[in-house]
């Protein structure tokens, strides 16, 4: 019977690299010091197997990746050191095991191979997010073989329902791991930093390192999906999988390092571990489930509708019945609709109608609602686990009228270019949408309408409910 032997969460600059990061290492001497700690603790524990969770391998929208081939290779060439590599055998065994065990509890797996690879245009190389870790370990300990796993950008919950079959696939094998969650935290704690400075960013790694210290998985899950987005990290999803491979433990972090000095926080973490057999995979359903009971509650009537429509049509494949608290303006007036989805800030789906298509505003939300989540060509379907963690904004427009490119305005109004039987169209005040210019280019490219050709501009504003 297989065993979990220690997990740990480890960052991945590949600054820390002496032969990359030379004279740099000294702002970061703590974090590379508890790296080396790590590898002394790993090496001591001698496992055969080392589980990798990393988010710069192929990353999938709607899917964990797993790497299959029999060896994975890799350097730092793109960070300016081609010479420094390394080669790791795959422990094909429990990989298989994994990947199977995930696709018939319905979670999305796809193998990596040299086939696959082609297949979705993704590498089978090792990324910086692994070989940064590993570099540390290999210094103290090399036999070992390499579950390689790159997490996806499907629901926390599934991470973390994957992060549990990882940990039954091992206990059915003959390994002994340790798992690495590899990814750094904020990345907006300073202007040096890869995003503009943002408070949130400190308060994001205050809060993951506290709760992490204390073991608290559930309000790890809890934590505001607005916070999470600020900061820009790349670490949670590792750590939504490595606690799901805890579940069962009670466990407690024990801080070995954190440091920011470039703008980018790094920590180093070591997990201690007590097996008291308590799932906890109730308990987070459950509140989850509360957390998304409750805003539906305090939403908008729109958002509301908007909201119901797509969780019943997820649920039954029928439109929902127009609920009683849907207010007479809804009933009784028809307009074009538009519903947006985001994810973690991230666009997720938007369909809208510029006319009516229905007899109310109602029925319009509902309609545009299913198909901005199963419809829009740019996205896949959205998966039912991903509606607690789906934020929704409803505009209703008002009727576009013929205008000139003087007097628009792209934080108040919307417009409509259109070209004989090419349209396109750009809703009002969206992020990264500064200038009329820009709009309009947009909205062009959009409809397909080349330089040269004539266009007219249509404008239009929205009552948008978030």
């Amino acid at each position: 019977m297989g065993k979990l032997m220690s997990c740990y969460l480890m960052p991945h600059a590949p600054i820390l690299l002496p032969e990359i990061g030379d004279s740099q290492i000294k702002n970061i001497k703590s974090t590379f010091n508890a790296c080396y700690e790590v590898a002394s603790d790993i090496a001591r524990i001698a496992p055969d197997t080392i589980i990798m969770i990393t988010p710069h391998g192929p990353v999938f929208e709607d899917a964990i990746a797993i790497s299959a081939n029999d060896v994975v290779y890799g350097n730092f060439e793109q960070f300016g050191n081609e010479y420094i590599g390394m080669e790791c055998t795959i422990e094909k065994n429990l990989t298989e095991k994994i990947a199977s065990l995930a696709m018939q509890n319905k979670i999305p797996v796809i193998k990596i191979n040299k086939t696959s690879a082609k297949v979705y245009g993704a590498f089978t190389e090792l990324d910086h997010g692994s070989m940064v870790p590993l570099y540390f370990i290999n210094k103290k300990h090399k036999n070992y073989k390499l579950v390689h796993i790159t997490y996806g950008m499907i629901s926390k919950i599934d991470l973390y329902k994957f992060g549990m079959i990882i940990k039954k696939s091992l206990e059915e094998s003959n390994n002994n791991a340790i798992l690495i969650a590899s990814g750094d935290l904020s990345h907006c704690l300073s202007n040096e930093g890869p995003y503009d400075y943002c408070e949130d960013g400190e308060k994001f790694d205050k809060q993951l390192i506290g709760l992490l210290e204390q073991g608290d998985v559930v309000g790890i899950f809890n934590m505001d999906n607005l916070l999470v987005r600020n900061a820009y990290e790349c670490g949670l999803r590792s750590c939504y999988i490595m606690l799901g491979v805890m579940n069962g433990y009670d466990i407690k972090g024990k801080l070995l390092s954190y440091e920011g000095p470039f703008g980018v926080g790094y920590g180093v973490m070591k997990f201690d571990m007590n097996n008291k057999k308590v799932d906890i995979s109730d308990k987070i359903y459950e509140t989850l489930e509360k957390t998304y009971q409750e805003k539906q509650k305090n939403s908008s009537p729109y958002i509301r509708l908007a909201q119901q429509s797509l969780s019943e049509y997820l649920n039954t494949g029928k439109y929902i019945d127009i609920p009683d608290y849907v207010t007479d303006d809804m009933l009784t007036n028809k307009r074009g609709v538009f519903v947006s989805i985001k994810k973690y800030g991230k666009l997720r789906g938007c369909i809208g109608t510029i006319f009516p298509e229905t007899k109310s505003i109602a029925n319009e939300i509902i309609q545009n609602a299913v198909s901005a989540g199963i419809l829009d060509p740019r996205f896949m379907p959205i998966r039912e686990s991903e509606l607690k963690e789906i934020d929704f904004s409803v505009d209703i427009l008002t009727e576009p009228e013929l205008t000139t490119r003087e007097i628009l305005d792209p934080v108040k109004y919307g417009i409509i270019v259109k070209c004989q039987n090419k349209q396109g169209l750009l809703l009002p005040n969206l992020e990264g949408v500064n200038t009329i210019g820009e709009q309009i280019e947009i909205a062009l490219s959009k409809a397909g309408i080349m330089n040269g050709e004539e266009y007219e501009i249509f404008r239009f504003e929205v009552k948008r409910y978030k």
